[in-house]
């Protein structure tokens, strides 16, 4: 990506982020709302924000009262930063946050994790004590 596409993706994330922490009036949007990230195509006319909706059982709902806002999402942006043209959003749900919260969950439960044999120290020698009986 151009350094230009980078700076204007950059800001963008930034923004969205800050006028997604405002809030809606929209009873379908609520949840922690996280703008993972912003891509830009390379004309910069349009552009692709990905975002993380916790809790998870609050995604789709939310999804779609963040797409029946986009227009006014666009609008509240436009008026924070000062673009010649301003890119066309679209909004896309990031499962990466999900997929995260998957294998962390999974080395959490993982049964071997505590029966790891011990590893000899750099003499070879275990550091185990020995205990003897009477």
């Amino acid at each position: 990506m151009r350094r230009r596409a980078q700076q204007i993706s950059s800001t963008l994330q930034r923004e969205l982020q800050k006028v997604m922490a405002r809030g809606f009036n929209d009873p379908r949007i609520r949840g922690l709302i996280t703008i993972t990230k912003v891509e830009l195509t390379d004309d910069l006319k349009n552009a692709k924000a990905y975002i993380s909706v916790m809790p998870e059982e609050r995604a789709e709902l939310t999804m779609h009262g963040i797409k029946a806002a986009s227009k006014r999402i666009r609008r509240d942006v436009m008026e924070r930063i000062h673009m010649k043209e301003m890119p066309s959003l679209r909004f896309v749900y990031d499962h990466g946050m999900r997929e995260q919260q998957v294998i962390s969950d999974l080395l959490a439960s993982d049964p071997f994790r505590d029966k790891v044999p011990a590893l000899p120290d750099e003499t070879g020698q275990d550091d185990q004590i020995e205990s003897t009986e009477e």
